[in-house]
C-alpha cells in the first residue's frame, strides 16, 4: 500500500513540473509577441512621422516658391488659384497684401504684439496674445475648415480670394498634390521688416531686398505643417527665407 501512494505523489509532482513549464513558455511567447508588436507599432510611428516631415518640408519649399513668383501667378497654368497679378513687386509677396487675419495664407502682426505673446493664456477664444501659427486650440489662425480652403482633387478656384489661414500645398504654385498622406501640407507667411539685415562684407549693401546697409529689407517667416498617413500625426518646421 505504501508503494502504491508513493506513485501517486511521484505522478502529482510531474504534473505541477509540466503545468509550471508550459506557464513559463506561454509567459515567454506572449512578451515575445507584444515585443514584436511594439517594435512594428514603432516603426509605423516613425514611418508616420517621416511622412508628415517630408510633407512640411515640401510645404516650406513650396512657400519659398509662392513667394518668389508672385507676380508670376498668373502663368502657372495648373495652380488653383493666384496672387495680385497687377504687382510689380519682383522681390516677393508685396507687404500690403498681408491681414491680421492670415487671408490667403499672409499674416501680418505688429512687432508692439510679438512682445505680448503668451503661451500658457493663450486659447481660442484668448487669441491676442497668440502668435498666428500657433495650434487653433492657442488662438493660432491655421483654419482647419477644408470646406473654406481651395479644393486639391480636382483643383478647384473655389474660395481663392475668401479663404483665411493655411495654404494648401500647390494652390499658389500647381504642384501635384502628394499622395499617401491623410492631409495636404499648408503654410503660413508672416512678413516682418528690418534694417541691416546680412549685411555684405562691404557693408554698402543687404542681401534681401535693400539696396543699402540702413535701408529696410523684407523678410518672411514661413511655418510649414505637414500631416502623415493618419492626421493625428503632424510635423511643423519655419524657416527665415529672403527673395
Amino acid at each position: 500500500m505504501s508503494q502504491i501512494s508513493f506513485r501517486h505523489k511521484e505522478r502529482g509532482v510531474a504534473l505541477v513540473v509540466v503545468l509550471l513549464f508550459l506557464v513559463a513558455i506561454t509567459g515567454i511567447s506572449v512578451w515575445t509577441a507584444r515585443q514584436s508588436m511594439l517594435a512594428e507599432g514603432m516603426a509605423r510611428n516613425q514611418m508616420d512621422q517621416e511622412a508628415a516631415r517630408q510633407a512640411a518640408e515640401s510645404a516650406l519649399r513650396d512657400a519659398e516658391r509662392d513667394i518668389d513668383n508672385a507676380p508670376l501667378g498668373f502663368l502657372m497654368t495648373n495652380a488653383s488659384c493666384q496672387r495680385n497679378t497687377t504687382t510689380v513687386d519682383t522681390d516677393g509677396i508685396n507687404p500690403s497684401s498681408f491681414t491680421s487675419d492670415c487671408a490667403q495664407g499672409l499674416c501680418l502682426k505688429d512687432d508692439a504684439s510679438y512682445f505680448l505673446t503668451d503661451w500658457a493664456a493663450a486659447t481660442a477664444v484668448n487669441s491676442a496674445v497668440a502668435e498666428p501659427w500657433w495650434p487653433v486650440g492657442k488662438g493660432g489662425l491655421w483654419n482647419d475648415n477644408e470646406d473654406d480652403k481651395p479644393g486639391r482633387n480636382p483643383v478647384s478656384s473655389d474660395h481663392c480670394d475668401t479663404f483665411t489661414g493655411g495654404v494648401p500645398l500647390g494652390t499658389y504654385t500647381g504642384v501635384p498634390p502628394m499622395r499617401g498622406v491623410a492631409k495636404q501640407p499648408e503654410y503660413l507667411i508672416e512678413v516682418f521688416q528690418r534694417k541691416h539685415v546680412r549685411i555684405n562684407i562691404a557693408e554698402t549693401q543687404v542681401t534681401s531686398t535693400g539696396e543699402k546697409a540702413n535701408q529696410w529689407s523684407t523678410m518672411y517667416r514661413i511655418t510649414a505643417r505637414g500631416f502623415g498617413y493618419s492626421q493625428r500625426t503632424q510635423v511643423v518646421l519655419q524657416s527665415v527665407f529672403f527673395p
